[in-house]
This record gives structure tokens, C-alpha cells and sequence, in this order.
């Protein structure tokens, strides 16, 4: 048994591919791929929104500031991580 001062920690790890961005106008996409191109081109921008508020309210000390975590699936998907609580690393193959 533990003692019952013992802290519990725990974490998530959680891997998002975000391949697939793209100019529309240069990949020549139609039909089903032009639709999830657009979708994956909305979410990425609703990703980097979320990350500037964030590093928004670093940089002026502001503590909580609005994080907009509902504006795609992969912002909601992410907004655990997004809460400012948590140690984020990102990788980037290109």
C-alpha cells in the first residue's frame, strides 16, 4: 500500500501526423482530396492560432488567456495539451 501523502503523476503521449499540407493551387487536388486538404489545411491554421495565444500570454506574462481549442477536431483532440500546463515537443520531418 502507499502512503497517503504519496503524489500520483501521471501522462499522456499522444503522436499527431501532420502531413498533408499543402498550396491547393499547386497540387492540382479535386473531388475527396481537395475536401481533406482544405480540412487538414483548417486545422493546421486552427493549430497555429492556438500556439500564438499561447505564446502570446508567455511573453506579456499574462498567465490565462483564451486558447481557441474548439475551432477543429485537432485542436480539441490536443486541448489537453493545449491547457499551457503541459510540456509540449514537437518533431518536423521535412
Amino acid at each position: 500500500s502507499f502512503p497517503s501523502n504519496a503524489k500520483t503523476l501521471s501522462s499522456t503521449l499522444t503522436f499527431v501526423d501532420l502531413a498533408g499540407s499543402e498550396r491547393l493551387s499547386k497540387s492540382g487536388s479535386s473531388g475527396l482530396r481537395l475536401d481533406e486538404a482544405k480540412t487538414i489545411n483548417r486545422s493546421l491554421s486552427a493549430l497555429g492560432k492556438c500556439v500564438a495565444a499561447l505564446a502570446q500570454s508567455d511573453a506579456a506574462g499574462l498567465g490565462k488567456v483564451h486558447v481557441p481549442t474548439r475551432d477543429s477536431k485537432l485542436t480539441r483532440l490536443l486541448s489537453n495539451h493545449l491547457s499551457g500546463h503541459s510540456a509540449i515537443s514537437l518533431l518536423a520531418a521535412v
